[in-house]
């Protein structure tokens, strides 16, 4: 599944069951509705949230989360500049849109210099480093098909050449297929498994190779490497060896002063958690965190700045759950 495509099978307490429910009792056939019904049994009648007094709903068909009324003490308040990354150099894969963007624009912020590769998303592109650049940072982008065999060691040289040694490695692009086991073709396990392994294992050998004594590495996966469910095996598989590369490495690096972590993000509100999840999946997956909301990729990018800044010194073979408490 891909990375923010949420598992929404997972729902505790009164509101992920009133949810639950009330997708069975609508009759949708979706993606979703098959994740509830391979883990509970059916319902009995419930009433629609929306008859229910004092209950949050969705404004319509458009709508695709249920505001909260209550306090949120965990969104963010504005910018940071910190310069904490002053005189470093950043590589992002996959930074272009979504939790990548975010990244790629908060180590711009505290100061790197960064390099990151995108597939195809040309208007994107020019929005991320004009922004980047607005804000008196510096960045530059590098096409890449990552289901190409050697893309990881041509964005890792472009990145030299832009802007010398590279300090920090986030490995972020990857993809998903949503297929049962028995639908999955040899294409689809060798594309998944190209871009979301061969592409981390490619950068990471690059960066034992290449990178500075003292650098930070970060590798993504998803929180579906423990909530595994009917239909993303090729991509929970993919993740769950890059948790493994993250451990090793950070072993076998670790003599030089350099940190590896991986982060995993839940469900966080990007395209492509809308792309693949209705309304009510979207609604479900926000009453699943105790903090009753939807990530943001600024939230899953400010705990990587953690982890690649000075604080994040001590932090190495770990794996931050970046989830908003979905488990």
């Amino acid at each position: 599944m891909p990375r923010g495509t949420k598992d929404t099978s997972a729902a505790s307490g009164t509101g992920g069951e009133a949810l639950a429910c009330y997708l069975e009792a609508r009759g949708r056939h979706d993606y979703t509705r098959s994740l509830l019904t391979y883990i509970r049994p059916p319902c009995g009648p419930i009433m629609p949230a929306r008859d229910r007094p004092n209950q949050p709903h969705s404004g319509g068909a458009g709508a695709t989360a249920v505001a909260v009324s209550r306090r949120d003490a965990t969104a963010r308040k504005g910018g940071r500049v910190s310069g904490v990354l002053d005189g470093r150099m950043a590589l992002v894969t996959g930074g272009s849109r979504g939790i990548g963007r975010a990244v790629v624009e908060r180590l711009a912020r505290d100061g790197a210099t960064v390099t990151f590769g995108y597939r195809a998303d040309h208007r994107a592109v020019e929005e991320v480093v004009a922004g980047v650049t607005a804000a008196g940072g510096r960045a530059t982008a590098v096409q890449a098909d990552l289901a190409e065999p050697g893309a990881a060691a041509r964005l890792w040289d472009a990145a030299e050449e832009f802007a010398g040694s590279v300090d920090i490695l986030v490995n972020n692009a990857a993809i998903g297929v949503v297929r049962t086991l028995a639908e999955l073709s040899d294409e689809d396990y060798e594309r998944v498994m190209q871009v979301n392994l061969r592409t981390v294992f490619d950068a990471l050998r690059e960066a034992a190779r290449r990178m500075p004594d003292g650098g930070r590495i970060v590798n993504v996966s998803t929180v579906n490497t423990v909530l595994p469910r009917p239909g993303i095996s090729l991509y929970a598989a993919s993740k769950a060896a890059v948790e493994q590369l993250t451990v090793i490495a950070a072993h076998e690096l670790g003599g030089r002063g350099i940190t590896v972590n991986t982060v995993s993000p839940g469900a966080t509100d990007t395209d492509m958690l809308r792309a693949h999840n209705s309304p009510e999946g979207m609604e479900m997956m926000r009453v699943m965190s105790p903090l009753g909301r939807l990530g943001q990729p600024e939230d899953v990018a400010d705990v990587i700045g953690f982890l690649v800044g000075p604080d994040g010194r001590w932090m190495t073979a770990q794996n931050l759950r970046a989830g908003g408490g979905i488990r």
